[in-house]
Formats: structure tokens, C-alpha cells, sequence
């Protein structure tokens, strides 16, 4: 009989205590507060000019050629292209060298075509 009396006294406090807990509420205020300076009319005056505006809802490209910020001059740009395409180690990385630290001695044929050119011209 007393043990029956204890565990139902641990089991009444238990109980007790999870209710004590479980009356503790908070509000929920959203995962974010609203940060608008706008009223409802400004947003929905905004909203129903962009759902007027023309082209948008046109995939990029499809109005025509895009402007492009020029870089640079283009012989300098297609002189460095050509150069680095013509480079002999240009898709050799540390990985593709297995046990080697040695990088490549080879000279760009650019390079060694405007060696070539230079000399000529000195000795005419």
C-alpha cells in the first residue's frame, strides 16, 4: 500500500510539474516584423505599375544584342588570347604532373615566332 501511495504521489507531481511549464506561452509576432514605410495603397499603386511595364517578362537576349563596357583595346585583348591559347602548358595543373615539380621549360610559340620576327628585322 505505501508503495502504490508513493508512485502515485511522483506521478501527481509530475503532472503538476509539466502543467506548471506548459502554461507558458509566447506570442507569436511572425518570423519577420515589417519594416514598410509604404501603406497599402503605395504598394499596391507599385505593384500595378510593374505589372504594367513592357517586356517584363522577355528573357534576356531575346530584345537584341546586349551593350558590351569595352575592356580594353582589341588588338591588346585578341593578342593576349591568342597568346595564352597558344601557351604549352595551359592545361597542365599541379594534378596532371604526378611526381613533378618542375614546370614547363617549353617557350610560348608566340613568343618564340616574335623572337624570330625581331631578329629578322634587326639583321635586314
Amino acid at each position: 500500500m505505501k508503495a502504490s501511495n508513493l508512485f502515485a504521489s511522483v506521478v501527481f507531481a509530475a503532472v503538476g510539474l509539466i502543467a506548471a511549464t506548459g502554461a507558458q506561452a509566447e506570442t507569436y509576432e511572425g518570423v519577420q516584423a515589417p519594416r514598410s514605410g509604404l501603406n497599402r495603397a503605395d504598394v499596391q499603386g507599385e505593384a500595378m505599375r510593374a505589372a504594367r511595364a513592357p517586356d517584363q517578362n522577355v528573357t534576356r537576349g531575346s530584345r537584341g544584342a546586349e551593350t558590351v563596357e569595352v575592356s580594353g583595346d582589341r588588338s591588346v585583348v585578341k593578342a593576349e588570347a591568342v597568346r595564352t591559347a597558344a601557351a604549352p602548358d595551359q592545361n597542365v595543373n599541379a594534378s596532371s604532373r604526378v611526381n613533378s615539380k618542375l614546370v614547363s621549360t617549353m617557350g610560348n610559340p608566340v613568343d618564340v615566332r616574335a623572337e624570330l620576327v625581331r631578329r629578322n628585322s634587326t639583321r635586314m
